[in-house]
């Protein structure tokens, strides 16, 4: 008979140097080359038997490059210091995310102590070689240890700790907490190695660790804590003031008096003797007494977040213990109404928000919709893409954080009343809200040095446990505790600068930047859960060492990262500055506020009288002595009509007025106006990327006129005239801005600039994929005009 596989056999004997030359003249393997391989790889293996040997070839672009070509080097990244290779692998594919043709490129992967590392085996560019936004510590191909969200395997199998022991997959799969996904085919590699690679990437980034196993004590070591960067806006912004690290009582009493707050400042805690939960140094309300500090370790303890011009002041604690001693929760927050008129209005939002648990399920649900294998599954999806989003819950989850914040802002702004906001630990949504409320009140903290310190004062010193909610560590036990806090509280104020972009000197790639930061295990700003974790652990390094506590840079250096040109991008180029008021002008007059100096219970007023401050302290001790604490004290739910109608009434109140970017600033709660954070999520994503449009042309634009306004500006300066312009202070960095921007002319930019250039686009039709085809399948056209679109509200993007 005739058989068919060994004239197939004879055929690929006489042209083999052929198809040899073929394979390895190509850089890119693509789907048409990879079955052609893994046909010569499977002869011999199936069929009937022969007479003769069966012939099996197992060939690799490798091999195939080792006939011709002397073997080269394997390549390896630019180590940082104190980071080592644990293993690398060859002849590695690393996939791209266009389509399903299954095409990529050819590299080493390396595993070290800090980052995994695709390193290709093609000549870098000249374009990626003059990336102007490029991070330091790691390259686009990089993907730290921390930022290690989840690996699938073969058949999009969830890969866990523990299981891998002698087996490793033809396809891996890595989503990063940066949204970043990498694909890579282990199929070409030497079984060893693809064998040690894959279980290395499991171990390090997946099983359980020690704190001191984290990179950044091994990077502490091995560098200086002095860095310089010369030139450059952002640079100059920081050489003239620092962020301040509320690490000393100066720094407390410099913020309480620029504040005029009333209060006093405590240093008991500067060894961590009162608790190693509470801060270093903090402050509280004037009658707090020293007795009440050394009870239940901080717990109740109302710290003093801010204070506003009226003499009221924000104030945040844990939750209060009813159960233990009523007169210890009586004494707190008598001592908080003290502070301003007897009055005091308390917040429960374990009651009235979200659960950290229920914050961690709705965004892993939500950044689903985002981690993408490849181009042709995202538009399969995208359908029902705004319903979808909508339904997780991310973004109402926004709206109620935002909500309680303007119902805290109307009761200081409109009723002068103290506010006491409280939560199990304290140390959370307590977070989140008392910053949202200073962002709101306070223009100092829309300042970009304003802000770091902002973020310094409440979640580092205010003991947020950033290593707990990130899990860098991988602990069983702390599973539970994980939750995306911080990441919602910048998703909150990326919502306001969006609606008041003048407003805040810091630029969304900033924001970006800082979300991203937090994945980075090099900055003690996110690796600890207090200040006292911190300090313990930096401290028990030094015998090791035999030298100084560990000096490890916190992620305000951004000099780190970034050179100067990058860290220009920080910066909004239409921010507009408060204009500097002329000192030989006297004060305006404040008119007081007319209220009711009475508390917030109608059922004890007292009438004014002579002795109306004694008789109003009478009312409260017997409000507060109370076994259960009274109905006063609980603000209504945010989903009841009179608050919601409340706070709408403040809000259209506050719209009445001219806009001032240096005053109070409101979010509209409305649903179009909450919005997903394109860039953080979107960028990518390279066919949803807007080439030459987006917002970044529409502030370059802008910047181009507002620069050339100024030209004119000081053109009629120079001839003597004189004209009031609301962007005086903004000259120098909308310049500035111009430039950086004019840097990247010869790339197209895209929406997701600076951190996606010019690619190579695979441009998708406008039109749904799932759409067209049932278009295609009908033959009618014109019924696109007549169907609904399934999706929800179209302004979330």
């Amino acid at each position: 008979m005739f058989d068919g596989r060994v004239l197939l056999k004879q055929v690929i004997l006489l042209f083999w140097p052929l198809i040899s030359t073929w394979v390895q003249g190509a850089e890119k393997i693509d789907s048409c080359q990879l079955q052609v391989l893994e046909m010569l790889s499977s002869l011999g293996s199936a069929g009937g038997k022969s007479a003769k040997p069966s012939f099996v070839s197992y060939v690799t672009p490798e091999e195939i490059k080792s006939e011709k070509e002397p073997s080269r080097k394997e390549k390896h990244p630019d180590l940082l210091p104190g980071e080592v290779v644990f293993c690398s692998a060859s002849t590695v594919l690393k996939y791209t995310q266009d389509d399903l043709s299954q095409r990529g490129v050819f590299g080493v992967l390396l595993c070290t102590n800090f980052r995994v590392s695709f390193v290709s085996d093609e000549e870098p560019t000249e374009e990626m070689v003059r990336t102007l936004f490029k991070n330091k510590l790691y390259g686009e191909n990089d993907i730290p240890l921390s930022c290690v969200d989840n690996i699938y395997g073969d058949k999009r199998k969830l890969i866990t700790g523990g299981l891998v022991k002698n087996k490793y997959p033809s396809k891996m799969i890595i989503h990063c907490k940066d949204l970043r996904v990498f694909q890579f085919s282990l199929s070409f590699s030497k079984e060893e190695d693809a064998k040690k690679i894959f279980q290395g990437i499991v171990h390090h980034c997946l099983e359980p660790k020690s704190l001191r196993c984290l990179f950044a004590f091994s990077y502490c070591e091995n560098t200086s804590p002095n860095r310089k960067c010369v030139g450059g806006l952002f640079t100059k912004l920081l050489r003239k003031k620092q962020t301040v690290m509320f690490d000393s009582v100066e720094d407390w009493t410099q913020d309480m008096k620029r504040t005029k707050g009333n209060c006093r400042v405590v240093s008991e805690n500067s060894n961590f003797e009162l608790s190693p939960k509470l801060p270093q140094y903090f402050i509280v309300p004037k009658n707090v007494s020293d007795e009440d500090l050394t009870k239940y370790q901080g717990k109740g303890l109302p710290m003093w977040c801010w204070s506003h011009h009226s003499g009221c002041a924000l104030f945040k604690t844990a939750s209060i213990p009813l159960v233990q001693e009523d007169n210890v929760c009586c004494r707190m927050l008598t001592a908080v109404a003290h502070n301003h008129l007897y009055s005091v209005k308390t917040e429960d939002l374990s009651d009235t928000l979200p659960t950290v648990q229920d914050i961690l399920l709705s965004y892993n649900k939500f950044k689903q919709f985002f981690l993408i294998d490849n181009t042709t599954e995202f538009w399969m999806s995208d359908m029902k893409w705004f319903s979808s989003l909508d339904n997780c819950g991310w973004l109402d989850i926004i709206r109620q954080c935002l909500q309680k914040a303007v119902e805290v802002v109307e009761s200081l702004e409109k009723e002068n009343t103290n506010v006491l906001i409280m939560e199990e630990g304290g140390s959370d949504l307590c977070c989140v809200v008392s910053s949202l409320v200073q962002l709101m009140l306070d223009p100092y903290y829309r300042t970009l040095l304003g802000f770091q310190s902002l973020v310094q004062k409440e979640w580092v010193a205010g003991g947020h446990a950033f290593l707990d909610r990130s899990n860098h560590l991988h602990l069983k036990d702390k599973v539970e505790s994980q939750s995306p806090v911080f990441l919602l509280f910048l998703e909150c104020v990326w919502q306001l600068q969006q609606q008041h972009g003048p407003a805040f000197q810091f630029s969304e790639t900033y924001l970006t930047v800082l979300s991203d930061s937090v994945h980075v295990p090099v900055f003690t700003t996110f690796l600890f859960n207090n200040d006292g974790h911190r300090d313990s652990l930096l401290r028990a390094e030094s015998p090791h060492t035999q030298r100084s506590p560990l000096n490890c840079p916190t992620v305000w250096d951004w000099s780190v990262q970034f050179d100067c040109k990058a860290q220009d991008l920080f910066t909004n180029p239409l921010y507009t500055e408060k204009p500097k008021q002329d000192t030989s002008v006297r004060k305006s007059y404040r008119p007081r506020h007319l209220r009711q100096l009475s508390l917030p219970s109608s059922a004890f007023k007292t009438p004014p009288k002579k002795g109306f401050f004694k008789d109003e302290a009478d009312n409260l001790k017997k409000i507060l002595g109370v076994k259960r604490l009274s109905r006063w004290m609980l603000s209504p739910s945010s989903d009841s009509p009179q608050t919601s109608s409340s706070v709408r009434e403040f809000y259209e109140a506050w719209q009445t007025k001219p806009l001032d970017y240096h005053g109070l600033l409101l979010p509209c709660l409305d649903g179009p106006s909450i919005r997903v954070w394109m860039q953080r999520y979107l960028r990518w994503i390279h066919d949803v990327q807007i080439l030459g449009g987006g917002p970044v042309a529409m502030l370059s634009k802008v910047s181009e006129i507002l620069g050339e306004v100024q030209e004119l500006q000081r053109q009629l300066d120079r001839h003597g005239c004189t004209l009031t312009s609301n962007h005086k202070g903004a000259r120098p960095r909308a310049k500035t801005a111009a430039a950086v921007i004019a840097a990247r002319s010869s790339v197209r930019l895209s929406s997701s600039f600076p951190f996606v250039t010019s690619r190579n686009w695979a441009f998708k039709p406008a039109i749904p994929t799932s759409l067209l085809q049932s278009l295609m399948v009908t033959g009618m056209p014109g019924n696109l005009a007549d169907r609904e679109d399934d999706g929800g509200p179209e302004s979330l993007v």
